[in-house]
């Protein structure tokens, strides 16, 4: 009888729409797949959401990642994952993350943690069943709100009050904290400009200023992880009204020169700026006149495939004042030895650049959005039969002008010009 009234209840219940959006997680994923055997798994096993997934419902932000927090060990973790044939990846385990998989979505799950040493890149860390102390060891107080299946909080350090007022706010003390990792200094810029409706604090300028040396500890890559962040994030291009949160990515990465240009931006570049890649905005930001955007590959560690398109936009920026180089029959050689996005990245470098935009770069960035690459309509073999000629050096020159022709003809080609190449 009780638990048909709990039915009506809830039924007759208006939800929130926090409550809302963890009932949407639940109802939309397998995570309660997770909930349940954790909670199952022995008398004092609890499970809770933790961190970035909280924080954005919390915010009315569309939730991407969901991370969980757990009083149980990794091996813990493993055995009752494994007891209900829950696939499961141990990529993060030296930090007491498992992740595990259902129907297609990664849950990455910790273990509670306390620190036991720290040294401004890495902490030692033990495993606690205190919820107290794995929030003590968070960096803000709006990343350690908790939050069980239904969505209600555990929050000791007051973090969903302070993301309602704006307020980015250390746990504990600043200067200590940014001396356990001084990769906090960038995640506080990066939460400032996302969420702050407040001044910066002046006690923790000067502690974030005092320290900011201490970055060189910190491993390229973590950098480059951070920036990538603080760069797709929705509020980035705030940060060209907020003077110290620009001095110190500059400080960080002093190659990104046109981080100033940001406040220029022409309003359909504003409108773009959050749908183009990483990628294409570190090339925005990096290259100019100087071999500066060479320094920052050589410094930083980026795929070889990143580097390559980073690199054809330093060789072509060069050649943006050649005539005719933003030519229609230009791009479409460009993009028949390269690549679409190539060519839509070479349009928005430019148009990006230019306090006005012009037309007829929307037209060609548009028509090259729904343009095909053509096949070069010839076969060596055929060549070779009907001109009875042989392969070698010679045919493949008279195959390379013959392309260049096609190339500058719009993709067309007679017989005539075929004949004329080879000698008939």
């Amino acid at each position: 009888m009780y638990n048909l009234l709990k039915k009506i209840f809830k039924s007759n219940k208006k939800l929130t729409l926090k409550e809302k959006s963890f009932l949407s997680i639940h109802n939309n994923t397998d995570v309660s797949k997770i909930f349940d055997a954790v909670s199952n798994f022995n008398e004092t096993s609890e499970i809770r959401y933790v961190g970035g997934c909280v924080r954005k419902i919390l915010n009315h932000e569309e939730v991407d990642d969901i991370d969980l927090a757990v009083n149980l060990n990794p091996d813990e973790v493993k055995e009752c994952l494994q007891s209900n044939n829950i696939k499961f990846f141990e990529t993060g385990i030296e930090h007491g993350t498992i992740t595990a998989n259902l129907g297609k979505k990664n849950f990455e799950i910790t273990s509670l943690r306390e620190d036991v040493d720290t040294d401004g890149r890495h902490a030692k860390v033990k495993y606690t069943k205190d919820w107290l102390k794995d929030s003590a060891r968070r960096d803000f107080s709006i990343n350690s709100i908790y939050a069980d299946k239904e969505g209600n909080l555990f929050d000791p350090n007051g973090g969903a009050k302070h993301l309602d007022e704006g307020r980015v706010i250390f746990i504990g003390d600043p200067k200590k904290r940014i001396q356990e990792d001084y990769l906090r200094i960038l995640r506080y810029v990066r939460f400032f400009l996302s969420y702050s409706k407040q001044s910066h604090d002046l006690s923790l300028q000067k502690s974030i200023k005092k320290n900011i040396a201490g970055i060189a500890n910190i491993s390229k890559e973590r950098l480059i992880s951070e920036l990538k962040k603080i760069i797709l994030s929705k509020s980035f291009l705030k940060i060209s009204k907020d003077s110290f949160s620009l001095e110190i990515l500059k400080t960080i990465f002093p190659q990104l020169k046109n981080l100033n240009y940001l406040d220029k931006l022409n309003d359909y570049s504003k409108s773009l700026f959050n749908k183009k890649s990483f990628i294409f905005l570190i090339s925005y930001l990096i290259i100019d006149d100087t071999d500066n955007a060479n320094y920052f590959l050589f410094k930083y560690n980026i795929s070889n495939e990143n580097k390559k398109r980073i690199k054809f936009l330093i060789d072509n920026y060069y050649l943006f004042s050649e005539k005719d180089y933003f030519s229609k029959k230009n791009l479409q050689r460009i993009y028949y030895f390269n690549d679409k996005s190539y060519v839509i990245d070479l349009l928005d470098l430019k148009i990006f650049n230019s306090k006005l935009v012009s037309k007829k770069l929307i037209d060609l960035k548009k028509y090259f959005e729904k343009f095909e690459k053509p096949i070069f309509p010839l076969k060596s073999r055929d060549l070779l039969d009907k001109y009875k000629v042989k392969e070698g050096k010679d045919f493949g020159q008279k195959i390379k002008s013959l392309e260049n022709i096609w190339l500058n003809n719009n993709f067309k080609l007679s017989k005539k010009e075929i004949d004329n190449v080879f000698g008939n």
